[in-house]
């Protein structure tokens, strides 16, 4: 059972992590995109069956969520899509000088990047608690066994010294020279 919640629970969060990726990732396209003057028809997160779908703003760009959360595109107004209206021509993508196509193709990468500056600025600021001291298998004959040790013990404090982590009991019996 506990094997099963363990996948099932793993499972969810990658997919929640890819999708947040994504949606991270696809945002950076579109936000350039329209920063720099291109018409973007469509912001999909997804792929396959549609879930939701709203069309809105100036541009009237629909926004899509689709059933499996590890893909997605930002769809720009390009005449090598399809026919563009006359007054619409200075906003396709294809008629964007080569500076403004590849910061929109660099910045899906780029926010990926600057979300992962974020991300470890504030894991260092929060700070992660490290995993605490329990005891695995204790060997017959060992030390261990000799100390009294047994499978599931946590190791509070090691001559007065508290242990809350792994790396604590590591330094500390470092330091106390054992």
């Amino acid at each position: 059972m506990y094997f099963m919640e363990s996948v099932l629970s793993s499972a969810f969060f990658f997919v929640l992590s890819f999708g947040i990726l994504i949606t991270f990732h696809e945002f950076g396209h579109y936000w350039v995109a329209r920063k720099l003057g291109v018409k973007v028809l469509c912001f999909s997160v997804g792929f396959g069956k549609t879930l939701w779908s709203k069309n809105r703003g100036v541009d009237n760009t629909e926004y899509v969520s689709a059933a499996i959360p590890l893909g997605g595109y930002v769809k720009m107004l390009d005449e090598r899509e399809g026919p563009v209206a006359e007054a619409e021509l200075s906003r396709a993508f294809n008629r964007q000088p080569l500076s403004h196509r590849a910061a929109i193709v660099a910045a899906g990468p780029v926010f990926n990047f600057l979300l992962a500056i974020v991300l470890y600025w504030l894991i260092f600021m929060v700070g992660v608690e490290g995993l605490k001291p329990f005891v695995g298998e204790v060997a017959p004959g060992s030390p261990a066994t000799a100390a009294g040790f047994q499978t599931g013990d946590e190791i509070i404090s090691i001559g007065g010294a508290a242990t809350p982590s792994w790396s604590s009991v590591l330094l500390t019996l470092i330091d106390k020279g054992l």
